[in-house]
């Protein structure tokens, strides 16, 4: 159920409004907008009769909520939800742009690779520290060495860290190290894991599952907010689908289907949503006409010998010629990079 509430209403009024709502039940969430605040009474009542909170001093209108998920649909937050780390914000009229290799593999890799992503203007390194793959005998990443790496290389180059976590145990070591929390595809209904990141004081990027619905995604999305974290950023990397040619499947219209339902930033992940390298500038293209928020890109100086995803990750040459194309395809849709 949603509560919209007058402007001018007192922060006693709104004090004694939430209060009656969890009288009758519910969890309240409040989100204050630039023209209003609504508040997001969450529990299951379908026999609740709402004239009871629309005839409380300072409600302007009640509605039921009839998506399954509630903080993360526009019906609760009506404009984009801006997140912002430092002197980033991602969801804005500025399109992120994130960076850097699949796997942190040695000292000078990350801090080369950091250097590209700094010359080329975006603001956020990318990199694993911990790698789930599929063969137990692929490179599993280098732990918390790893971390220290692209956290030493970020710093120097005045760059923000975002890093994948695949466990609990790991959250609060990843978390003294990274900007940003990323979840990936293999972990978006891992809900034991994104119950405890609702509760950290970060962003998390929470990958689309390899063949998750966007209303999956959304409810996936549900267990961080309403565990009390707002800072979520969703990102498309493509799901699975009986295509071959491609890696996976690029689902560039979940951007604006996503964009009209919630008021959470969306990123696309070009890299992983194709796996093969000539098909990620088109795509990448593709993904700023259709709405992202964020580009993620992985990079390599010597993809033949990567440790992981060398084929799909652009060479810096070829990464820097896109941003300057990407550049020219946000302004002629009113953004920037």
């Amino acid at each position: 159920m949603v509560v919209i509430l007058e402007k001018n209403i007192s922060s006693e009024q709104v004090d004694k409004i939430i209060h009656t709502l969890e009288s009758y039940g519910f969890q309240v969430h409040k989100s204050v907008g630039v023209e209003k605040t609504i508040l997001g009474a969450i529990g299951v009542q379908p026999d609740f009769d709402t004239r009871k909170v629309k005839i409380l001093d300072g409600v302007a209108d009640v509605y039921r909520v009839t998506t399954p998920y509630k903080l993360t649909s526009r019906n609760f937050h009506e404009e984009n939800s801006l997140i912002k780390i430092k002197d980033v914000e991602i969801g804005g009229n500025q399109i992120a742009l994130i960076a850097g290799p699949c796997s942190i593999e040695n000292e000078d890799q990350i801090f080369r690779l950091a250097k590209i992503v700094a010359d080329s203007g975006a603001k956020i390194l990318r990199g694993g520290a911990f790698k789930p793959r599929t063969s137990p005998y692929s490179f599993q990443g280098l732990g918390e060495e790893g971390l220290k790496l692209i956290r030493a290389a970020a710093d120097e180059f005045n760059l923000l860290v975002i890093t994948e976590v695949m466990q609990i145990d790991h959250i609060d070591l990843i978390g003294k190290y990274t900007d940003i929390f990323q979840v990936g595809a293999r972990n978006m209904q891992n809900f034991a894991l994104i119950k405890e990141l609702g509760k950290v004081d970060k962003p998390v990027m929470l990958k689309r599952g390899i063949a998750a619905t966007i209303e999956e995604w959304l409810m996936s999305a549900e267990y961080i907010l309403s565990n009390g974290n707002r800072k979520v950023l969703l990102c498309e990397r493509g799901i699975r689908t009986f295509e071959t040619y491609t890696r996976n499947t690029f689902d560039l219209s979940a951007i604006p289907v996503v964009h009209k339902k919630s008021h959470l930033p969306v990123i696309a992940d070009p890299s992983h949503a194709t796996g093969i390298r000539d098909q990620v500038p088109p795509m990448a293209r593709a993904a700023i006409a259709a709405g992202a928020d964020g580009i993620m890109i992985e990079i390599h100086d010597d993809p033949e010998n990567a440790l992981s995803d060398g084929p799909q990750a652009l060479l810096p040459n070829t990464f820097l010629k896109l941003v300057d194309e990407l550049k020219l395809i946000a302004q002629a849709i009113g953004r920037k990079i």
